[in-house]
């Protein structure tokens, strides 16, 4: 929605003053450089490259500056510099199962090609403010291993999509409702299988046992 506003240039020239006072607050303390923003508040600035469909982490650490952190007001900063930019072409499709992953999940499917990969995530903090975090707090490095070579195929590119599997499965589906094979794909296929499935769980519990991490909440009573 659009109003008229009396005042003129004057009024206007007064209100960005104004504003960029305000975004400036307080002198004495250092200036929030655009360096900081793109590392320290890189999920703001993944949301605005995302949502203002241009990929520059400088101009998007700019616009959440300018915007004093209203990310839908950066976001429209972001669309409106995109707007003047010349378009000489199309990008080519990224194949996402040949890219680099840091999180990956997959309730579908478990035992997904190239594994499960927590990545940093907020899921597991029960949303616990941090009191450290306000004493310049220094995070200790993180665990790292050896890049994996395997592939991360995309779930839908694996699940029906094999058609020798499926053709096996229908053949297999077929045998078993007939008295005269049902018995022998029993023990000769889904028996084998079912143990096999069995063990690579039992593994797995083992596995995460082992680096199973215990959590305890605290809740305040009264008195």
């Amino acid at each position: 929605m659009y109003v008229a506003v009396k005042g003129g240039e004057r009024a206007i020239e007064n209100a960005h003053r104004l504003l960029a006072h305000e975004r400036r607050g307080d002198p004495d303390v250092p200036e929030l450089s655009l360096s900081q923003i793109a590392e320290q508040l890189s999920l703001a600035v993944d949301r605005v490259m995302s949502e203002g469909s241009l990929y520059d982490r400088e101009l998007a650490s700019l616009a959440i500056k300018q915007a004093r952190g209203d990310m839908i007001e950066a976001l429209f900063l972001v669309r409106a510099f995109r707007a003047t930019l010349p378009r000489f072409g199309a990008t080519e499709p990224v194949d996402t199962g040949a890219m680099q992953v840091r999180r990956r999940v997959s309730s579908t499917f478990k035992d997904i090609p190239g594994g499960q990969i927590l990545g940093p995530t907020f899921d597991y903090t029960h949303r616990l403010l941090d009191p450290e975090l306000a004493e310049g707090f220094v995070p200790a490095a993180p665990a790292t291993s050896e890049a994996s070579s395997a592939a991360t195929p995309r779930v839908t590119d694996i699940l029906g999509r094999d058609r020798d599997k499926a053709r096996m499965i229908a053949l297999c589906d077929a045998l078993v409702q007939s008295d005269a094979f049902s018995a022998a794909v029993e023990a000769n296929v889904i028996a084998p299988l079912r143990a096999a499935m069995l063990g690579r769980r039992q593994q797995k519990a083992a596995e995460t046992a082992a680096t199973r991490v215990d959590f305890y909440t605290m809740v305040r009573g009264e008195g």
